[in-house]
Parts: C-alpha cells; sequence; structure tokens
C-alpha cells in the first residue's frame, strides 16, 4: 500500500502538460484559436489591427518567438508570402515548416474569389490564389475553424475532446451569429460602393453589395490625383452610397473621393483589435455592420 501512495503522490506531483504554443500571423486566426481551444493553448498574433498584413518586417525578435512555436496559423495565398518564409527559415523550427502538421493555412479551407486568369507583376501586388483577404466573410470560420481543430487534435491528442467540443459551441454560437447579421444587412443588398483597395471583397461577396469602383489604380499602388478624378467621373452615375477603407490603410485617396463626391466615408476595423467594439470576433462583425448600417 505503501508503494502504491508513493507512486501516486509522484503521479500528481507531475507538472501538468504543457499548453500548446501557437503564433497566428493575423489576429483573426488568433481570436479563433482561441474561442477553440480556450487554456489549452498560449496563442499570440504576431501582427495588429493597426499593421498591413502584406508588409511586414522579419525582425530578429519575431524569428525568436517563431523558434518555440508548436504551431504556426497563417491565412496563406501569398498574404504573407514577402516575409513569413523567411520567419519559418530562420527559426530553424522544422515543426512549423511548410508541410509540416505545425503549419496551417487559412485559406485552404476557404472559397477563393479573384483568382486572376494571369499572372503579370505589372497588374500590381496580385496574388496567384486569388484575392487572401478571407477574414472579412464570416461564414469562413467554421470550415477554417474545423479545420483548425482538426489539426489541434492531430498535435495534441490528449486535448482532442476539448478542441473538439470548444470547436462545436463556437460553431453553434456563429451560425446564431450569421443568422442575426444576415437579417440586420439584407437592407444592404445591391448598393454600390467604392473600395480604396480590395481589402473587403469577401464581405461584399457575402452582403451582395455592389463594388463599382476601386481607388487604387492597382493592388497596392497609391492613387494619383488624376485617377482619382477619373474614377470620380466614373461612378457619377452609380451613386455609391460608402467609400470603405480598412483602419491600417492610409485615408488620403478616401477623404479626397469622400469631399469630392459627397459619398461618406466608412473606416472598417477588418480584423479583431482594428477599434475599441473588435474585442473580438463578434465584435468584429457586429461592428462592421453597425457602420455600414449607420452609414446608409
Amino acid at each position: 500500500m505503501r508503494k502504491i501512495l508513493i507512486v501516486l503522490a509522484a503521479l500528481l506531483a507531475l507538472p501538468a502538460q504543457a499548453a500548446l504554443n501557437v503564433l497566428s500571423t493575423v489576429p483573426e486566426w488568433a481570436a479563433l484559436a482561441q474561442e477553440i481551444a480556450g487554456d489549452k493553448i498560449k496563442v499570440a498574433s504576431v501582427t495588429t489591427a493597426l499593421q498591413d498584413p502584406h508588409r511586414i518586417e522579419a525582425r530578429p525578435s519575431l524569428i525568436a518567438r517563431a523558434r518555440n512555436a508548436d504551431l504556426i496559423i497563417a491565412t496563406g495565398a501569398e498574404l504573407e508570402i514577402g516575409w513569413l518564409p523567411v520567419v519559418q527559415r530562420e527559426s530553424g523550427n522544422v515543426r512549423i515548416q511548410a508541410g509540416q502538421p505545425g503549419y496551417f493555412e487559412a485559406a485552404v479551407h476557404a472559397r477563393m474569389l479573384e483568382v486572376p486568369a494571369k499572372l503579370d507583376r505589372a497588374d500590381g501586388d496580385v496574388h496567384a490564389g486569388g484575392n487572401p483577404h478571407i477574414n472579412t466573410d464570416p461564414r469562413v470560420y467554421l470550415k477554417v475553424g474545423e479545420a483548425l481543430a482538426a489539426r489541434l487534435v492531430q498535435l495534441d491528442p490528449a486535448n482532442a475532446a476539448t478542441y473538439q467540443a470548444g470547436y462545436a459551441a463556437f460553431a453553434g454560437r456563429w451560425r446564431a451569429n450569421l443568422s442575426r447579421w444576415e437579417k440586420q444587412a439584407a437592407i444592404l443588398r445591391g448598393q454600390p460602393i467604392v473600395v480604396q483597395h480590395k481589402s473587403f471583397s469577401y464581405l461584399l461577396d457575402w452582403l451582395g453589395l455592389k463594388e463599382v469602383a476601386t481607388l487604387e489604380p492597382k493592388p497596392g499602388v497609391e492613387a494619383s490625383a488624376a485617377h482619382l478624378s477619373r474614377v470620380l467621373e466614373q461612378v457619377r452615375g452609380h451613386k455609391p452610397r460608402w467609400v470603405i477603407r480598412a483602419v491600417w490603410e492610409g485615408s488620403r485617396a478616401t477623404d479626397w473621393f469622400a469631399a469630392n463626391s459627397g459619398t461618406p466615408a466608412v473606416v472598417l476595423p477588418f480584423t479583431v483589435g482594428g477599434n475599441d467594439a473588435a474585442k473580438d470576433l463578434t465584435g468584429l462583425f457586429d461592428d462592421m455592420l453597425a457602420r455600414l448600417l449607420a452609414a446608409k
């Protein structure tokens, strides 16, 4: 009996299994992972909502964080192509390399929009796999979340039940949110809008909004005054309801267009942390819809 008690005491003294160390390239996937996994993971985004996710520097501090990661969650579709491969390579962490279980791409599980028929860098910052800004369509979080939960199970089978239950609870809440948002937004369907950058193509697709112009002459290229004047003439007959931009995009082009066309400018948070209301995924879409409905 004494030996049994000693063994039990030793087992109880063992440290709890360490939480998975998860890094996300952008805030939305960190928020989704937290919804699913709770305290079974330590998760952080390496960028904020106020940064352009295309243009991040692979700083030594970022490489050091990746060195100890069990999982990297990326958008993919070349969103992070300018910096993430460098981080992966320089980290020396075999777990998070492409093709390994510790590397997860969300875009693989999404229906991609604006896939180019041809690739020509003269056309600007064009992504071969399509527009990577899938995060602005709330429907995508169900499929991405399901796949992410399965990946967490693969990496940490001891907590499989927690991840599966976490995703099921999230999916139930999310479907209820989708039903509520779609009822609220029905009045927006078919409205013509102007965008600064093609950051919101998936949001427009979900809501049935009609993009009549883009202020950028090419993706990633800042608009000149002459180009903005041409866009203004182009859309006069459409009478756009709003001109929208993401919080991380510069305001010059949107402000000029709004002032010269009388079109309300709407700044959307784009991702979790984009403003005080967008503290989590639900708050993000609550706030984006509220801003559009208020400006209609």
